[in-house]
């Protein structure tokens, strides 16, 4: 039994749009229609909005196995499959391959999740299962986390798909992810703040810095009024929103270093600190500033290989401190939230 890749009982949780082509349909993490919005002049954020991190292909099902097929992989990588947010297996692909196969499934009814993967694009054609087996639409209905982020978030060396810290942190708390990591491409960018203005969200995260600095994207006079712009049309979508802002993690060399336009990590974590520190006094009680020291410092040196990047291992200390400075420190509580 062959399920289409437009079925409607296919969710694809953490999709922003989907591309629908003859045959196949591609996940995106940014409206595809309008990429010459979204990535003007550049192809960098477009090229990262199609590596689908944090998606999911998501139904329920009485099979025992399954089979993806797809138009070929561009590059290698893997794909984590749940059943009933139970990991069941991880399946490697090579490029070129154009189907991957997962059997000795649970018996009965589950929940099937496929994560996929947070560097390679994916066109799915159709799921093949068994004939006679049961085919459902499962919604998620958990509470709605939209994080932002540079290449950090989009966590392309994560050990597997499910093992980015975004991912670590949603399958922990119970949330239903929307990942907007950007490798390269995390610039306080004002149509993505509009895109999270939009989002329906329990929960918003921001992290932000890593890619403005190395790029000299903004210098003093831009760096704060940008994090300020974001933050506030993320405010005219989601007034009442739990907001958290986070500061760069460590990084050696670029700490108290000026780069081109005299802009330091040190510094940066003082500007988004300081833009925290303005909505609040505003009456905003539910923003809230995580220093990205608190994230991951110097002590976690030997997790960050290339002195930018963690390494799978650094990504699960990531998570880890994120939940303990949100959820423990901040004794942040997360229920859905349709007023915004």
């Amino acid at each position: 039994m062959k399920i289409p890749s437009d079925d409607d009982r296919l969710v694809w949780s953490g999709a922003i749009s989907l591309e629908r082509r003859d045959g196949w349909v591609k996940p995106w993490r940014a409206p595809w229609e309008d990429l010459d919005l979204f990535s003007p002049g550049s192809s960098g954020l477009a090229e990262r909005a199609a590596q689908p991190s944090g998606v999911r292909i998501r139904f329920t099902t009485n099979a025992e196995e399954l089979t993806f097929q797809t138009e070929p992989m561009t590059a290698p990588g893997s794909l984590d499959l749940y059943a009933d947010d139970t990991l069941v297996q991880a399946a490697r692909f090579d490029a070129g391959q154009t189907q991957v196969s997962f059997t000795g499934l649970p018996a009965g009814e589950k929940t099937i999740e496929l994560w996929l993967s947070p560097s390679v694009t994916f066109c799915l054609r159709n799921i093949d299962l068994p004939d006679g087996a049961s085919f459902k639409r499962q919604e998620d209905a958990r509470p709605r986390w939209v994080v932002y982020g540079s290449s950090i978030t989009q966590c392309r060396t994560a050990r597997s798909p499910s093992f980015t810290w975004p991912a670590i942190v949603a399958r922990a708390r119970g949330l239903n992810l929307t990942s907007l990591g950007y490798g390269g491409n995390c610039h306080a960018d004002p149509m993505v703040a509009r895109l999270i203005r939009d989002l329906p969200a329990d929960l918003v995260s921001l992290k932000v810095g890593i890619n403005i600095h190395n790029q000299r994207s903004m210098s003093l006079r831009s760096f704060r009024p940008a994090v300020i712009g974001m933050i506030a049309a993320i405010r005219d979508g989601h007034p009442n929103t739990p907001l958290v802002v986070c500061s760069p993690i460590w990084s050696p060399g670029r700490e108290s270093a000026p780069n081109g336009v005299g802009m330091t990590l040190e510094i940066m974590r003082n500007e988004i600190r300081d833009s925290v520190a303005s909505f609040a006094m505003r009456g905003d009680s539910k923003i809230y500033y995580v220093d990205g020291l608190r994230l991951f410092d110097e002590s976690a040196a030997e997790y960050l290989p290339d002195d930018l990047h963690p390494s799978a291992a650094g990504y699960e200390l990531l998570a880890a401190n994120f939940l303990r400075e949100v959820f423990e420190e901040h004794a942040l509580e997360i229920g859905s939230n349709p007023h915004g």
